[in-house]
């Protein structure tokens, strides 16, 4: 993904400062970082926790484990057995583990839980990183946070293949935006502030997770396998419908940053 954006760093940097000012609870300023995938979120996250003494931690390292998810997918819907939307994450876990970060003294050890996404459940304990002392921000990247809940006319209609095989009676949207507008808005509800990195539309999406995943295999995206974009190709699907409603809107955000096809930001508005 390269490296961050200087100017996004100094914006978080900002938003930190503000944070400061505004503080009523004894803890770190919580930023969120949201981005339609490949957006380059955790990037910048990681480089301005880095830049100011922060912790980073994506939502992605919080994700139900897999035998939730499958209890899940038997009582609710099949589908959310797959990790990503609104529902397959462990707000529970986060919640707490922004409390510990808060109330972490200068020598305290604190545990970040870690995913591993080829096996598609969460490292043991043994392997989850450690944050050492007390942050002085704590910067949560997620794709979802600050979307807003969908009307029950937008959700009649399937958008996609995903929707339109495995979800045609709407069961599985519907579930997936009543967590939109039940816990996802009551966690987001006590950030600091959330910054919107807003892709030029969602057409640019699946290049930028091919690359993203190119990246990871150590491969040029031109490489990337055949057999590996379409497996991409049907994994956006699950996020296709949210981040659509989020460029056309649908997101609460303090500050919006309008990136171009190659990530570079052009207009910052509030």
């Amino acid at each position: 993904m390269g490296r961050a954006n200087p100017e996004l760093v100094d914006l978080i940097g900002r938003l930190i400062v503000d944070s400061q000012r505004n503080e009523i609870v004894a803890r770190p300023p919580l930023i969120a970082v949201v981005g339609a995938q490949g957006s380059g979120k955790t990037t910048l996250a990681r480089a301005a926790a880095e830049e100011f003494g922060g912790v980073q931690i994506s939502i992605d390292d919080v994700y139900l484990t897999r035998a939730r998810r499958e209890a899940m997918a038997e009582e609710i819907h099949p589908l959310f057995l797959t990790r990503g939307p609104p529902g397959t994450h462990d707000l529970r876990m986060l919640s707490r583990l922004i409390k510990a970060l808060g109330a972490a003294r200068a020598d305290d050890k604190v545990l970040i839980p870690d995913f591993d996404k080829r096996e598609d459940d969460r490292r043991p304990i043994r392997d989850w990183r450690i944050f050492f002392g007390r942050p002085r921000a704590i910067l949560i990247d997620a794709w979802c946070l600050g979307a807003l809940p969908q009307d029950e006319a937008a959700l009649a209609e399937p958008i996609n293949a995903l929707e339109r095989e495995r979800d045609p009676d709407g069961a599985w949207r519907r579930a997936v935006n009543e967590h939109v507008a039940g816990p996802y808005a009551d966690f987001v509800a006590g950030f600091d502030a959330v910054l919107f990195l807003k892709a030029p539309g969602f057409d640019v999406v699946p290049d930028w997770r091919c690359q993203q995943e190119a990246d990871l295999l150590g491969v040029a995206p031109a490489r990337l396998p055949a057999a590996e974009r379409a497996r991409l190709a049907g994994f956006i699907q699950y996020f296709e419908r949210l981040t659509r409603h989020m460029l056309d809107g649908g997101v609460t955000a303090d500050v919006v940053v309008q990136l171009d096809r190659n990530r570079l930001p052009g207009s910052m508005g509030e």
